[in-house]
């Protein structure tokens, strides 16, 4: 106990006290470089965040560097300062470097900022999403088939871009699909990983579309990985096959002026005893999961 009290005291006594202050500030360059460290220490997070961070502390290092050689002339203190900007400016690269590498072209970019970064998926793991897909976005002409129902088999997974689609059964129109939704939700949930299927819907391009597909193995591999990517995509699955349901919700409708709600099914009858409600057969059958999928065929004509 004696040896760890003198230790402290050593440390809190060893210094002699300030018995007087100086009158003088420092020079300009040493509160330049303590505004940098104020500043630069009010960054964000994320790749540009951590340039920002390390380009304003390594600038702030730099000058305690020049304050300590040029004022203070002390070895040690330039030497500490001098080590640090030198940390910041290689991080600052390392950064740099990170941000050149995940550039993606416009239209994937463009998906980034609209469907991925308000979710706060970062680049890095963007970037993985956007590889397993070849980073390519494939054409579909304008009254050409994405699937047939019947015929084309479900081993995909395909995101509209831009454009819209139509989606038909037996000829009867179902819903639209428009961009930055899936083309095959349905259909993937529908299926496990190890099962098959084909589309029992009709999938055709009103206007030019462009959308991105991932293979699905493929994909599942990329999931087993990154359970963080599956677990997004579980999310924006669902996600989409909610719009899709509500909107067939919007176009099924009972007697006597009243509409079918697909949440309510309970209370609707208890409700109407009298009036048997219309089942939606077809519109509820193209979202309905034990069904098998559809596959994109690219630019395969309707009537072929």
């Amino acid at each position: 106990m004696g040896e760890n009290a003198s230790f402290w005291e050593s440390l809190i006594y060893a210094h002699p006290t300030c018995t007087s202050w100086k009158q003088e500030a420092e020079g300009s360059i040493y509160h330049l470089a303590s505004i940098l460290f104020v500043v630069g220490f009010m960054g964000g997070s994320g790749f540009f965040g951590l340039l920002y961070v390390f380009s304003l502390l390594g600038l702030g290092f730099l000058c305690s560097s020049v304050w300590a050689w040029l004022d203070v002339c002390a070895a040690d203190i330039f030497s500490w300062n001098f080590v640090l900007f030198t940390i910041c400016f290689v991080q600052f690269i390392y950064v740099t470097y990170q941000v050149r590498s995940v550039a993606f072209d416009r239209e994937f970019q463009e998906l980034y900022s609209a469907l991925f970064q308000p979710l706060g998926i970062s680049l890095t793991v963007y970037r993985k999403i956007v590889l397993c897909c070849d980073a390519e976005v494939i054409t579909l002409e304008k009254e050409h088939c994405y699937a047939m129902q019947g015929k084309t088999p479900i081993d995909k997974l395909s995101l509209l871009v831009s454009g819209r689609i139509r989606v038909t059964v037996d000829g009867e129109f179902l819903h639209y699909i428009f961009p930055l939704q899936f083309l095959d939700s349905p259909e993937w949930d529908s299926l496990r990983p190890t099962e098959e299927g084909i589309f029992q819907v009709t999938l055709t391009a009103e206007t030019d579309c462009r959308y991105v597909t991932w293979r699905r193995k493929k994909l599942y591999l990329l999931f087993a990985k990154h359970r963080f990517i599956s677990r997004l995509f579980s999310i924006l699955i669902g996600s989409d096959i909610a719009e899709k349901l509500y909107a067939l919700n919007d176009r099924v409708h009972v007697g006597q002026g009243f509409r079918y709600d697909i949440r309510l099914p309970n209370f609707y009858h208890v409700a109407l005893p009298e009036t048997p409600p219309v089942q939606p057969s077809h519109h509820s059958h193209h979202l309905q999961r034990g069904s098998p999928r559809r596959k994109p065929v690219g630019v395969t004509n309707c009537s072929s």
